[in-house]
């Protein structure tokens, strides 16, 4: 085994971030101030000169950067730009271990550590599930998928940059965590803007109506607590019970706000998306059932 690969990160180990982004920068910047010597490569060097103050080295190269660590971290747009940086450093690959935080799909994840492997580098794949002014606090999580042994390996670095989240073997599995958790907020961010856009015709502005939306939004996770102890289980036995609420009156309530936003003449492509959740699940004779149950019409869509 090489040296690298057993290797446990300790509080001096060095530590390699390629990109550097908000995040990049933020997880540069939490690992200098545990004390690690971190070194740093970015397409355009001149990102780095904030880091390079506080005290990490900056590589000349990819593969300076790469062979100057053992524990090589990636923030990057997505998984091609891991192989487009890392394609000219393949022979300094070996024995080193790759996290790669970047965003793409559960699928290039699983791509990603059969290609790591055949450069005798270990791969885990991460999701940090915070805005990078976050890293590093007691807020912070991230979510980690891959070799277990390896993530025990690197677990104090890591910790450093957020609660560590580890998943199992499957490398696409945090991928699926993290789309999956991106799903959810970003399809919360595209209904908060069209609920603002709906009062703001009606002359309300935006500092105005902000607070009372966030809110509610703040509100959703202890009213769907407040309805059913465990919710996950009843999904997971295909139990929908109505007794609270319904298809058919989640469905009128979609209809409305179609309805409303077409008067109002504003975008359509969000509601009509929810408005067509709740009629598939009416059409398939589920209208008395709890709207959990626009679950079946998601998972086997016509």
């Amino acid at each position: 085994m090489n040296a690298h690969q057993n290797h446990t990160t300790r509080q001096d180990s060095p530590v390699t971030v390629i990109g550097l982004g908000p995040m990049g920068r933020a997880m540069t910047r939490t690992l200098l101030a545990a004390g690690h010597p971190v070194t740093v490569w970015n397409r355009t060097a001149g990102r780095a000169d904030g880091v390079v103050t506080d005290g990490a080295t900056l590589a000349a190269t990819p593969g300076e950067a790469v062979e100057a660590s053992g524990l090589v971290i990636l923030s990057l747009t997505d998984y091609q730009a891991m192989y487009d940086i890392l394609g000219s450093a393949t022979a300094s690959l070996a024995g080193r271990t790759l996290v790669n935080l970047s965003s793409d799909t559960p699928d290039r994840s699983r791509e990603a550590a059969t290609w790591a492997a055949g450069h005798d580098a270990t791969f885990l794949t991460g999701g940090v599930m915070v805005p990078a002014p976050m890293v590093g606090t007691e807020a912070a999580h991230v979510y980690y998928s891959g070799h277990g042994q390896v993530m025990e390996r690197h677990l104090a670095a890591l910790t450093l940059l957020g609660t560590p989240k580890y998943l199992g073997e499957d490398p696409g599995l945090a991928q699926m965590m993290y789309q999956a958790q991106l799903a959810l907020f970003l399809t919360t961010l595209s209904g908060l803007m069209h609920a603002t856009a709906m009062l703001g015709t009606a002359g309300m502005k935006a500092e105005e109506v902000l607070p009372e939306l966030l809110s509610s939004a703040d509100s959703i996770g202890d009213i769907l607590r407040a309805g059913e102890d465990n919710p996950g289980a009843a999904l997971d036995a295909g139990e929908h019970p109505g007794d609270l609420s319904t298809v058919t009156m989640m469905g009128a309530t979609a209809d409305h706000i179609v309805e409303t936003s077409t008067a109002l003449g504003l975008g359509l492509a969000l509601p009509l998306a929810v408005q067509a959740h709740y009629r598939r699940a009416v059409q398939d004779g589920h209208g008395s059932d709890n709207w959990t149950r626009i679950i079946d019409g998601i998972r086997a869509p016509r």
